[in-house]
């Protein structure tokens, strides 16, 4: 078999802003069917977020952006609108990942694996995934991770259903040793490396040289980024700038029991820590900001130049033009509702311009250095002092007891449904043209 285009490298391919549908979920929002899924996409796109990063883990999310996606792909003729312009595929890049089925249960067999990105092919109505990360990669072996690494690029090479290959998961330096460990064991590295909850107003773990000033790797060495970086990734992404819900007015409710908020049950944050960050909330209250948008605007910001300085950011054009280009940290962000959308849009352009880079459309003034300026004021001199000890806290991942759910017997067990069969259809029909006579 002929070897496959090789794709240039993800930093020229991969947007610098997502749009994360973790919240598309029954884990985040009481009812993810009666969100405005469809609307969120549509204005997304319209905005100029052309990236979206999803998971089977997270409920309906694949379906539901799947749905919205087709429905720009495929537009239906209205008495308004006799003449759709469909959304073109190759205009967006899709990100979902692989391997966690439940909350503690988990397959990266090989055989479950081919079958999960069969499965978001189907559900994302696409013919290829633009990057999958095998999914909470702290959770399993490294040799489980690494198996599940070379299937991925398996089915990138021989099959071209995949065209770039991370690992996702909470405790960075776990991201950092086992990209190391792949670059040792497969002598290509990793395309791109997915750290959530580690670069936040809270916790700044993934980064913390350089949140300091330090910006010479060679003196920072042992730093979870620095150590990506030297283990050849080509881009690192950071998540979950809200902490998945600490860091915003309404907070998480510290006891567990709580029907306030359907995060009370399943975050893993202690109590103390929830209670340390709602009252960061009375701190920007009386700035006259939302701890919401205070943590996002410093995440985005930060991450942008920190990305870039530690080489490990995206292409983003530098002038109005676009002939000239320049690098800045990516960034995934999550939302509920269109306002949530425009509102982390907003700020975003406010980030590119400060930066000095072009903005595409026009820049709301409120966003721009000045409140830059004031929001560093207020996170350094105000809600860092005000965190004590819980600054740069990180809960255990997985935590104490963890069991992997999933019997041996059943990994690699996967269902006789369409999906394979449809799959095994389509290898027969390969082997047969490739049997052919040329």
């Amino acid at each position: 078999m002929a070897s496959p285009k090789p794709h240039p490298p993800i930093s020229t391919t991969l947007p610098p802003l997502l749009l994360g549908t973790a919240t598309f979920n029954h884990q985040y929002v009481s009812d993810p069917l009666a969100m405005p899924y469809r609307d969120i996409v549509s204005r997304a796109i319209s905005l100029g977020v052309k990236a979206f990063d999803t998971s089977p883990y997270y409920g309906p999310s694949e379906v539901l952006l799947g749905t919205a996606l087709d429905s720009l792909m495929n537009p239906t003729a209205s008495a308004s609108n006799p003449l759709p312009i469909p959304l073109e595929r190759e205009s967006i890049f899709l990100v979902t990942k692989a391997g966690r089925i439940a909350g503690d249960e988990f397959d990266y067999s090989p055989t479950w694996i081919r079958y999960s990105i069969l499965r978001s092919l189907q559900r994302l109505h696409t013919e290829y995934l633009d990057l999958v990360y095998m999914h909470d990669v702290e959770f399993v072996s490294p040799d489980e991770v690494l198996a599940a690494v070379k299937e991925l690029r398996r089915l990138r090479d021989e099959e071209g259903l995949v065209r770039y290959v991370g690992i996702s998961g909470f405790p960075a330096h776990v991201l950092a040793s086992l990209a190391e460990m792949i670059l040792d064991k497969t002598g290509e590295p990793l395309d791109a490396v997915l750290s959530y909850g580690h670069f936040t107003v809270q916790n700044r773990k993934l980064a913390l040289p350089w949140v300091a000033g330090e910006t010479r790797p060679e003196e920072s060495s042992s730093s979870p980024l620095a150590r990506l970086k030297r283990a050849g990734v080509e881009v690192v992404l950071n998540a979950s700038m809200l902490g998945m819900g600490l860091l915003t007015n309404r907070g998480i409710p510290p006891d567990e029991r709580s029907e306030a908020s359907p995060l009370a049950k399943w975050h893993p944050s202690l109590p103390e820590l929830r209670v340390a960050c709602k009252e960061l909330a009375g701190i920007t209250g009386t700035a006259g900001e939302r701890l919401e948008s205070v943590a996002i605007r410093w995440s985005l910001q930060e991450w942008a130049r920190i990305g870039a300085a530690a080489g490990v950011g995206v292409q983003v054009p530098s002038t109005a033009s676009g002939n000239d280009t320049a690098k800045v940290g990516a960034t995934v962000c999550g939302v509920s509702s269109i306002s949530e959308l425009e509102e982390t849009v907003a700020e975003w352009k406010g980030v590119l311009s400060s930066l000095g880079h072009a903005v595409d459309g026009k820049l709301d003034p409120a966003y721009g250095k000045e409140r830059q300026d004031k929001v560093l004021r207020l996170v350094q001199n105000q809600l860092w002092p005000a965190l004590g000890r819980w600054m740069d806290y990180a809960w255990e991942s997985p935590g104490p007891g963890y069991v992997n759910t999933r019997p041996e017997e059943d990994k690699g067990r996967v269902p006789s449904d369409s999906i394979m069969i449809a799959y095994q259809q389509r290898l027969a029909a390969r082997s047969t043209r490739d049997a052919q006579p040329k």
